[in-house]
């Protein structure tokens, strides 16, 4: 997924990010936006969609944990640190992998 990121002209930030209240798959960043993207594969619909997969205590959870990624940021000593701490808008996409096709739902929550 961060490779599609990359593609878009995005600079990936962290990846698989974690910490005590969930993991953060992509964190990325572009024109002052902050991006975490979600990522949510299947082999099939069988058992619901990769988007139905992200309830909304998922999305609790990643907005927690990206709270806590920006506040880790504060603390870390590098030049990403600067730019993710002065990014006013953070974005949560959702990366849907349904056997080999892939759909991006940019700002979805």
């Amino acid at each position: 997924m961060s490779r599609w990121y990359e593609q878009h002209g995005y600079v990936i930030v962290a990846r698989n990010w974690r910490c005590k209240r969930g993991e953060l798959d992509v964190v990325a960043l572009k024109d002052g936006e902050l991006v975490v993207c979600e990522v949510k594969a299947r082999a099939s619909n069988a058992y619901g969609t990769p988007a139905e997969a992200v309830t909304l205590a998922k999305q609790l959870k990643v907005r927690r944990a990206t709270a806590d990624f920006r506040a880790s940021m504060r603390e870390a000593n590098n030049p990403l640190a600067a730019l993710v701490n002065i990014a006013r808008i953070v974005r949560f996409d959702v990366a849907c992998v349904l056997g080999t096709q892939l759909e991006m739902l940019e700002d979805i929550f």
